[in-house]
């Protein structure tokens, strides 16, 4: 019996998203893209999110944070990528926007 290849999910990332992590420092964005293959290949790999954030996930990359969420069975929509201090309240601040521009 032929066993059926699992499709790795295609990862969507925000042009911003993507220029941060190529000017960041060498170390830190070699972490973040051995965070995002993880996250690639276990979708559930990080955290679930609460309250105002439900349906998104956060992943620990040292101080910083990969807030995504899986769209589709193949998609996964990274949000944001920033320091613990501050990614939260970021991301909250783009997912209010991003409801507040989708019509009803």
């Amino acid at each position: 019996m032929a066993r059926r290849k699992s499709k790795t999910p295609k990862l969507r990332v925000p042009d911003q998203v993507a220029e941060l992590i190529r000017k960041s420092h060498p170390e830190l964005k070699r972490k973040m893209r051995a965070a995002l293959e993880r996250i690639q290949a276990d979708p559930q790999a990080g955290k679930q999110l609460k309250d105002e954030l439900t349906g998104l996930r956060s992943y620990r990359t040292g101080r910083f944070r990969i807030i995504y969420r899986s769209s589709s069975p193949n998609i996964i929509d990274i949000i944001a990528v920033g320091p613990r201090r501050i990614i939260y309240k970021e991301t909250y601040r783009l997912v209010k926007k991003d409801r507040q521009n989708k019509p009803c």
